[in-house]
């Protein structure tokens, strides 16, 4: 039973949009995990932009693949997808240093998989997603990044790395502004206060290691923020997985 999920979820200034997805197969139907696609209050900023969860549905694939069991349907697949989705990117603990993607079986369950930069986002997406109409189950499976002082120093010298250098501002609803300091911020690092606004390339660390995870509009910008990444101290290595919008096409 194969099923190809892979709604463009917009446009945006920086013409950030559709990635296709790859026929899942099996029992789950995966969601295609990239980085946050979400609708911006100002002309200044993009408009809609790359978030951790990318959902497409391709109907016409879909249609020739899918053998849905009974009492289920494309439609029901798309809305819970839909609305699991819009609960996620709307958590305030959501932010530019986690990467959270789900699939969605047949019977109704949906599984969480991705990382967590604090506890509190693992919980907190298993609580919303629980309560959407025709969610029978969540399995998940949300790992949380260790709780590591050199990794929170890793996340606020590489953030400011690459959304300080000009070319890649356009990244970010933070144009040119460093973040505020606070006293959450003071307490418990970058970690347990990160930026907020909208962010095209999340930084994902764990023990010293680097993804980044995300859209951006050229090969050349993709190559950037990585070489950004990899000149930060203390860096072991850094897993470059943006993608390029309108790749292929």
């Amino acid at each position: 039973m194969g099923f190809t999920i892979d709604q463009q979820l917009g446009e945006s200034k920086t013409r950030l949009s559709q990635m296709t997805g790859a026929s899942a197969r099996g029992r789950w139907h995966f969601v295609s995990s990239f980085s946050r696609l979400m609708a911006r209050r100002s002309t200044n900023v993009i408009g809609i932009a790359t978030l951790s969860l990318a959902l497409c549905v391709s109907l016409g694939r879909a249609q020739e693949q899918t053998n849905a069991s009974p009492g289920t349907s494309q439609d029901k697949l798309l809305r819970i997808a839909k609305e699991v989705r819009k609960q996620i990117v709307t958590l305030p603990q959501y932010g530019v240093f986690d990467n959270i993607h789900f699939g969605i079986s047949p019977d109704g369950t949906v599984v969480l998989r991705g990382e967590a930069s604090r506890p509190t986002l693992k919980s907190s997406a298993e609580n919303v997603v629980k309560r959407i109409e025709g969610v029978e189950k969540v399995d998940n499976q949300i790992e949380i990044l260790p709780l590591s002082p050199n990794d929170d120093r890793i996340r606020a010298a590489v953030y400011a790395a690459i959304y300080s250098f000009p070319p890649l501002q356009k990244y970010t609803s933070n144009r040119g502004r460093r973040p505020r300091p606070s006293v959450a911020r003071a307490a418990g690092g970058i970690t347990n206060d990160p930026p907020l606004g909208f962010h095209a390339i999340h930084i994902i660390v764990k023990n010293g290691n680097v993804t980044l995870i995300g859209v951006v509009n050229n090969e050349s910008d993709a190559a950037m923020a990585g070489i950004r990444a990899s000149g930060v101290p203390l860096v072991f290595s850094v897993d470059n997985q943006l993608q390029v919008a309108n790749e292929g096409k």
